[in-house]
């Protein structure tokens, strides 16, 4: 969770502000902060108690991080372009159409994927080119950022090929270092006689940090040719969202299994 405060005041003719002062604090508001996976933007909402809603976002230029320095030149992100820092602050119906500004930044700590672990800012905008401004502070910290998923993924070097439905079946395991739904799958591969035989295969299971948990799939060929006893090629490929950051995170494995012909 959040915490820290927010606030800023307005000159009087100030459209974003109506000439007013406000100060926002997590724990009574909300007051969430994230940034970007390349770590060239911050976006800070607030939702009062009273029912206030506000949004401001600080923007290197791009290709560029923000770090602690001050950003003069700020136009309306996201329109500030290639070369100028961008700026926005808008929130309760209202919205600058175009604005300057300059904000500094005094702390920025970065985690993995764009996770903003602290943020110290203070900022100026003026709207639509005008006189009056718009001065705001950011002082806002989360919780250290949660390790990233790491997924492990193995194929055991023993299956089984059904002379009943033609099907491989294959196993393995796989590791995670925190909880996850992991989807397995991959392709068999079969050569006999100098015929091809193919077939996928997927498996789910949730994976819990500690000893290797076990997964197992069965190959349905594609063509006629069942699966048959000998030598396979197995790939596999696990895939699991990390829902700390919401990104995609796999692992793969090949391995040469040999399957065993059983009558089921």
């Amino acid at each position: 969770m959040t915490e820290g405060t927010v606030s800023f005041s307005g000159d009087p003719g100030d459209y974003i502000s109506g000439g007013g002062s406000y100060t926002y604090s997590a724990g009574t508001d909300r007051i969430q902060v994230s940034g970007s996976a390349a770590r060239g933007l911050v976006d800070v909402s607030i939702s009062g108690a009273n029912g206030d809603w506000w949004s401001v976002s600080l923007s290197a230029p791009e290709g560029q991080q923000l770090q602690a320095k001050t950003y003069e030149g700020a136009t309306r992100y996201p329109f500030n372009g290639a070369n100028a820092p961008g700026l926005n602050h808008d929130g309760n119906g209202r919205g600058c159409g175009t604005l300057t500004g300059s904000f500094t930044i005094s702390k920025i700590n970065w985690g993995p994927n764009g996770y903003v672990e602290a943020l110290d800012a203070v900022y100026e905008q003026h709207c639509e080119g005008g006189e009056p401004a718009l001065r705001g502070q950011v002082h806002v910290k989360n919780p250290a950022a949660p390790a990233e998923l790491s997924l492990g993924v193995g194929v055991t070097l023993e299956g089984q090929a059904s002379a009943l439905n033609g099907k491989a079946t294959v196993h393995g395991k796989v590791t995670c270092n925190k909880p996850a739904q992991v989807d397995v799958s991959g392709l068999v591969t079969q050569v006999k006689r100098n015929i091809l035989i193919r077939g996928p295969y997927s498996a789910t299971v949730k994976c819990v940090p500690g000893p290797p948990v076990a997964w197992s799939a069965q190959a349905d060929p594609t063509g006629t040719t069942p699966f048959q006893g000998g030598d396979v090629e197995v790939k596999a490929t696990a895939t699991a969202v990390d829902t700390d950051y919401q990104i995609a995170v796999t692992a793969s494995d090949i391995a040469a299994v040999h399957l065993t012909r059983v009558k089921k």
